[in-house]
């Protein structure tokens, strides 16, 4: 889309000059405008469902806070419809005749069902006949599981009395190391007894079986999985690390390990090692809390069709996610009183509660860049300004970290520092176009925060820690295009924890998941998250 007029055009046009056209040029020129403005408000319309833009380049709050399509109703029958069902009557009843099921779906014509029916949901539906599954591995190892005491008179019982009622079998992992590298699978037999007292009641010993957490009810933790806690692991790893869907995880398996794993039972494992590792949130608030510099952002998420918000709070020792809306809630809810650290952020206002705040002068910079770039006069002197001091100030706080100056910043900037705040208080008060007052706002709302790192030389600049520890999740965004429910929110949120947090420590995220499915399948607490490397 070629434009008439150019930004070197436009540089040159002024107000004054406008008034002071002749009436003739300025009809012309108007005329140029109105099909230089269509094509633009055009190009601002455009989505990736009107063109060929690609659906990442929607904004986040068009694409979420619709309303699911209604099913529709059911139309009036038309004489081509009522031949098809005259017809259908005929075939059923000749079915009758014939000694066949006449309600046998399979003769009913092409479409008359999807025509007549609600529109159902994807995958597996209610009643449909299930199948077992059809690879047989290997038996590497056997495990025994005998009842100890009868369960009405608490009588001690003898294993050689039991007798084995029940059995599965779990492929596992063996975790490779420096010594041994390489992946061991392996194929465990459980089996398990009942013994019948002298008293006459059989007891039996099952696997351990119970509701993951308050917060997932719909998920349970068991012993009795197919799939181990190794290659929970795992699977974890790919689907979150690697970024793999579900059947790319499943084709994995299948063409590196040798293992058929249905997509079904792969999207149940991440959902139970997510309610497994749940109870380790308390321990991540706590490390959010005590942090004594806390990097805070956020970006957008959908669940179905709702739109959230993925946050991330990053201290020395911690990388916590929560996905929640947008709002202050969640903040309360993670800092609450308890937080006296400094929290780094960006110019959002429910940040600024917070005395102990800093603010990312990355986002300054790029908004000073783009009224630099401005073809509006005042805009982009303001834009240099800004530029011409922040750049100035970065220098002088780099200097200041190497080595201590005679005085302090505050004091040796405060001039300049007072000459600049003058500035956007008349580009606040006079300022026509409207990026310009906006960041002249943002400063002055925030100019405590701003500058707290002039009186703190060693406070960070930027909020690129948060940033970095959500680019990975944005990309994996990109890909499977958010979460599904509220379940697969939670999971996701608290896994990823898990692992950006081992990460820090400089800990194997997969060992320690490991453990923590194998110890909540039996019922034990979560363990404590693996302290840094090099601690005490």
């Amino acid at each position: 889309m070629l434009m008439r007029l150019s930004d070197h055009d436009l540089l040159q046009l002024t107000e004054e000059e406008l008034l002071e056209l002749p009436e003739d040029v300025l009809r012309r020129l108007s005329v140029k405008l109105l099909y230089d403005l269509k094509d633009a408000r055009e190009r601002l319309k455009q989505t990736s469902k009107n063109s060929s833009r690609p659906p990442s380049s929607d904004l986040p709050w068009d694409k979420a806070d619709t309303e699911s399509e209604e099913p529709q109703q059911p139309c009036e029958s038309t004489e081509a419809d009522e031949r098809i069902l005259d017809s259908d009557k005929a075939s059923k009843t000749e079915a009758i005749e014939d000694g066949q099921d006449s309600t046998d779906k399979a003769q009913q014509p092409a479409g008359l069902e999807d025509a007549v029916s609600d529109k159902r949901k994807a995958g597996k539906q209610p009643g449909a006949p299930g199948y077992g599954r059809v690879q047989k591995i290997a038996i590497t190892a056997e495990e025994h599981h005998y009842p100890t005491d009868c369960a009405r008179c608490d009588h001690e019982l003898q294993p050689n009395a039991a007798k084995a009622y029940t059995a599965f079998e779990t492929v596992d992992l063996v975790w490779a190391d420096l010594q041994n590298p390489g992946i061991h699978v392996t194929n465990t037999k459980h089996t398990y007894y009942e013994t019948t007292c002298d008293c006459g009641h059989c007891t039996q010993q099952s696997p351990h079986r119970q509701v993951s957490h308050t917060l997932t009810p719909e998920i349970t933790l068991s012993e009795w999985r197919l799939v181990g806690p190794g290659l929970a692991s795992l699977i974890v790893c790919l689907a979150y690390r690697m970024r793999l869907s579900r059947k790319r995880t499943r084709e994995f398996l299948y063409d590196w390990l040798a293992l058929e794993i249905s997509v079904g039972t792969i999207n149940a494992t991440l959902h139970e090692s997510g309610a497994a590792a749940l109870p380790i949130e308390d321990e991540l608030v706590q490390a959010v809390q005590d942090s004594g510099l806390l990097h805070v952002d956020e970006t957008s998420w959908r669940e179905l069709n709702a739109l959230l918000w993925l946050w991330v709070f990053c201290g020395q020792n911690v990388v916590a996610y929560w996905i929640a809306s947008r709002g202050s809630e969640l903040l309360n809810n993670v800092l609450g009183g308890s937080f006296q650290g400094w929290l780094m952020s960006d110019g959002w206002q429910v940040y600024r509660y917070y005395a102990k705040r800093i603010r990312c002068w990355a986002h300054l910079i790029r908004k000073a860049e783009g009224l630099k770039d401005s073809l509006d006069p005042t805009a982009r002197l303001f834009g240099e300004q800004t530029l011409l001091l922040l750049n100035a100030l970065i220098k002088a706080v780099y200097a200041a970290r190497e080595r201590p100056p005679d005085q302090p910043l505050l004091i040796a900037y405060q001039q300049t520092l007072s000459d600049y705040r003058s500035t956007c208080e008349v580009m606040c008060a006079s300022a026509t176009h409207a990026k310009a007052r906006a960041l002249a706002v943002e400063m002055l709302n925030d100019w405590g925060a701003i500058f707290q790192v002039l009186a703190h030389p060693h406070l960070p600049l930027t909020n690129n820690e948060a940033e970095q520890a959500l680019r990975h999740w944005v990309i994996l965004r990109g890909i499977c295009h958010g979460t599904r429910t509220e379940d697969g929110t939670r999971v996701l949120a608290i896994l990823i924890s898990v692992i950006e947090t081992c990460r820090v420590r400089q800990q194997s995220p997969w060992i320690y998941l490991a453990e923590v499915i194998r110890q909540r399948r039996a019922g034990f607490p979560v363990p404590r998250l693996p302290v840094a490397k090099g601690s005490d």
